[in-house]
C-alpha cells in the first residue's frame, strides 16, 4: 500500500486529500509557494516544502521543483488534485520515471486525452453522439466558413488542449475573413501561452443546453463503475458555480444510456483511476459527448454524499493496484446533494477580490451532518491574487432536492466573511430564483436572468 503521498497542488483540495490520507494512515507531503507560506494545510501535513515564488510558473507548474521535493521527501506517490499539472502527461511521466506512483490515469492515456479532438474522434468512432463540429483541429478559417455553411451559427471556437474555461470564443455571426483570422490567431496565442498548444477546433453551440457529467472509477483490469450523474449547468465564464446530483431531468433510461457511453469510452482507452465524462443535453433531450476530465473534479463531494463513496480513497487504492471492491449493481444513490462554490469575487461583477480575511466563521458541520464545508481558508489568512479565487465549497445533502436547497441556503447564510468580497450573495440569489427551484436551468442561466446580470 502507498505510505506517503506528495500533494502537488494548493488550496482546499489539499486539505481534502489530507483528510482521506489521515483516515487511511498515509503520510502527506505538501508543497507551497511563497504566497501560500501561511496556508492552514501546511500544519496538517506530515512534511511541507516551499517550491518557489508566487507565480504558478515558478511554483505549482514547476515540474523540476516538485520532483526535487519528491526525491527529498521519499514520497512513494503523487496526487495532483485538480488544475495546475493534474492532467499533464509530461508530469505524470516524470513522476513514474522517478519511481513514484501517479494517482491518475496512465501517462500514455493522459497524453492522448490531453487532446479534445482525440476524444471527439474516439467517441465518434464508437458511434457516440458528439457535438456537431470539427473532429480534427482546424487548419484555416475556410474550414470554419464551411462548417457554418453546413450547420449554421452560433459556433464555439475552443482550444484542443484548453481547460478551466480558458480559450473559448463564441461566433454568433460569420465575420469578414480578416476579422475571423484575427480571432483564430488570437485564440491560438492563448493556447500556446497557457497550454503549449495552439490547436483549435470548432463545434456547434447547443442552445439552452444542460451540462450533465458522469463520474466513474476504473481499475487496472478495466472494470468500470459509474457513480451517477451531476448537473453543472449554473456557470459563469464557462466555469461552474453550482453543481448537484442527481439531475432533475435525467430519466433512468437516459442515465443507463450515459453509463453505457461512458463505459464504452473508458474501456476502449484503457483508462484507470477516477474521471468524468462531460455531456451536453439539448432542449429535446438529446445528449452529446463533450470531453473527458482525467482527474478529480472540484464538484466530486456531491457524488460522495449520494453514494457514500470516498472518491479520493478509491483513487489511491486503484493507484496502489487494488481492484474495485464494487460492481455497478452495488452502487446505491441516496437523496440529493448540491455544491455551491464560494469565490473571492465581487458578487455583482464576478471580478476577483484578493486580500486578507479579517473575520471568518463557517457553519459547524459536526452539529449538522447534512452540511459539508471544503475549505483551506482561515481567519487572518489571505486570498492571493495569483491563483483561481475559489475560497470554499459548501455542500448540502437532503432527502430530496428542495430539502437540499434549504439546507444549503441556511449554510451559506451562516457564513461570515470580512476583508474580502465573496459570491455568497450571488449564490443565494441563484438558489432562491424560481427557475432554479423548479430545475428550469441551462448553461445560459446567469446571462439570461436579469436579476443576476452584473450591476
Amino acid at each position: 500500500m502507498i505510505k506517503k503521498i506528495l500533494i502537488a497542488n494548493r488550496g482546499e483540495i489539499v486539505s481534502r486529500i489530507i483528510k482521506t490520507c489521515k483516515f487511511m494512515g498515509i503520510e502527506t507531503v505538501v508543497v507551497y509557494s511563497e504566497a501560500d507560506k501561511n496556508a492552514s494545510y501546511i500544519k496538517q501535513a506530515t512534511e511541507s516544502y516551499c517550491i518557489g515564488a508566487p507565480s504558478p510558473i515558478k511554483s505549482y507548474l514547476n515540474i523540476d521543483a516538485i520532483l526535487d521535493v519528491l526525491q527529498k521527501s521519499k514520497a512513494d506517490a503523487v496526487h495532483p488534485g485538480y488544475g495546475f499539472l493534474s492532467e499533464k502527461a509530461d508530469f505524470a511521466k516524470a513522476v513514474s520515471l522517478a519511481g513514484a506512483k501517479w494517482i491518475g490515469p496512465d501517462p500514455a492515456v493522459l497524453e492522448n486525452i490531453e487532446s479534445k479532438c482525440y476524444c471527439r474522434k474516439l467517441a465518434d468512432d464508437l458511434n457516440l453522439p458528439v457535438t456537431p463540429g470539427t473532429i480534427q483541429p482546424v487548419k484555416s478559417i475556410h474550414e470554419i466558413y464551411e462548417l457554418a455553411k453546413n450547420i449554421g451559427v452560433p459556433l464555439m471556437m475552443k482550444l484542443d488542449k484548453g481547460g478551466g474555461g480558458k480559450g473559448i470564443q463564441r461566433i454568433d455571426e460569420i465575420h469578414d475573413p480578416e476579422k475571423m483570422q484575427v480571432m483564430l490567431e488570437s485564440l491560438r496565442r492563448v493556447g500556446l501561452m497557457a497550454f503549449a498548444s495552439g490547436d483549435v477546433y470548432v463545434e456547434k453551440v447547443i442552445d439552452q443546453a444542460r451540462h450533465i457529467e458522469v463520474q466513474f472509477l476504473a481499475d487496472e483490469d478495466h472494470h468500470v463503475v459509474c457513480l451517477g450523474e451531476r448537473e453543472c449547468s449554473i456557470q459563469r465564464r464557462y466555469q461552474k458555480i453550482i453543481e448537484e446530483s442527481p439531475s432533475v431531468v435525467v430519466s433512468e433510461t437516459e442515465r443507463q444510456a450515459l453509463f453505457s457511453y461512458t463505459k464504452k469510452l473508458i474501456e476502449t482507452m484503457q483508462y484507470t483511476g477516477a474521471g468524468t465524462i462531460e455531456y451536453l443535453r439539448d432542449m429535446d433531450g438529446a445528449y452529446y459527448f463533450m470531453e473527458i476530465n482525467a482527474r478529480l473534479q472540484v464538484e466530486h463531494p456531491v457524488t460522495e454524499y449520494i453514494t457514500n463513496i470516498d472518491i479520493v480513497e478509491q483513487q489511491i487504492r486503484i493507484a496502489a493496484g487494488e481492484k474495485l471492491a464494487m460492481q455497478q449493481q452495488d452502487i446505491r444513490f441516496s437523496g440529493h446533494a448540491i455544491e455551491c462554490r464560494i469565490y473571492a469575487e465581487d458578487p455583482d461583477t464576478f471580478m476577483p477580490s484578493p486580500g486578507i480575511i479579517s473575520k471568518l466563521s463557517l457553519p459547524d458541520t459536526k452539529v449538522n451532518d447534512r452540511l459539508r464545508i471544503d475549505s483551506a481558508a482561515e481567519e487572518g489568512g489571505s486570498i492571493p491574487p495569483y491563483y483561481d479565487p475559489l475560497f470554499a465549497k459548501v455542500i448540502s445533502w437532503g432527502t430530496d432536492r428542495l430539502a437540499a436547497i434549504e439546507i444549503l441556503k441556511e449554510g451559506l447564510m451562516s457564513v461570515v466573511v470580512e476583508g474580502i468580497k465573496t459570491t455568497i450573495r450571488a449564490d443565494l440569489e441563484i438558489l432562491n430564483h424560481p427557475k432554479f427551484v423548479t430545475g428550469d436551468i441551462n448553461t445560459a442561466f446567469l446571462s439570461e436572468e436579469r436579476c443576476l446580470k452584473p450591476r
